[in-house]
């Protein structure tokens, strides 16, 4: 058996185990470390987790989420009311500012406003994705700050990085310009790459992050 069968068999494996995705009607392909995930999923928040499931799989370089959303009958939405049970939900959650909009077209939910920070929008895009009915949701929230010295910045990053212990901080090169960083440089998981993203998210100033991280095992 290869490496690629392997590790099609782990992720496969990973989907069943995983209690927030149902994975009878999910196809796990492998190439070089690289995988796609095919099939249809009861919810935009079902074919996250699967994405997410799959990340977790030691040896998983990438994951390409073809999975496509598929709704009962009794659960396709208006559009009307779906935009109005998504503002619902943003307006009671109290990380998600009050100038975020939502508007809703064929099912896809479009998120527009302004936000100060990162998880701001993170925490909208959440909060929208687990609406019975949402297709997709495209996050449009412009971040607004101002704009520190990009040295600031970068110091800023690298200090968090060397407090973070799930990070090598001398495996990670920092870029930063007018509140875009640039990140490069290796890291063993997906698990670090998502911690190496937070910490330069939360970097205050930044609107951009560009991901240039290669996961390697």
């Amino acid at each position: 058996m290869s490496w690629d069968d392997d590790l099609q068999l782990n992720v496969t494996d990973e989907l069943f185990w995983d209690p927030k995705v149902d994975n009878e009607a999910i196809a796990v392909s492998a190439d070089d470390g690289k995988i796609t995930l095919r099939g249809t999923v009861g919810s935009l928040r079902e074919k996250r987790e699967a994405k997410k499931a799959a990340e977790r799989v030691f040896g998983v370089i990438s994951v390409d989420n073809e999975l496509q959303v598929k709704f009962m009958n009794d659960q396709k939405r208006d559009d009307a009311e779906l935009r109005g049970d998504v503002l619902q939900a943003l307006m009671l959650d109290s990380l998600v500012p009050k100038t975020i909009d939502a508007k809703v077209e064929n099912g896809f939910v479009t998120l527009t406003g302004k936000a100060d920070w990162q998880y701001q929008r993170d925490e909208a895009e959440f909060v929208a994705s687990n609406i019975v009915g949402a297709f997709d949701v495209f996050d449009e929230i412009e971040l607004e700050y101002p704009k520190p010295h990009a040295g600031d910045v970068q110091e800023s990053i690298k200090k968090a990085f060397k407090r973070n212990a799930a990070l090598d901080a001398d495996l990670l090169d920092v870029a930063t310009s007018n509140g875009s960083v640039t990140l490069k440089g290796t890291v063993s998981s997906w698990a670090e790459h998502d911690e190496a993203l937070d910490a330069a998210w939360a970097a205050p100033g930044v609107t951009l992050v560009h991901d240039k991280m290669t996961v390697a095992y």
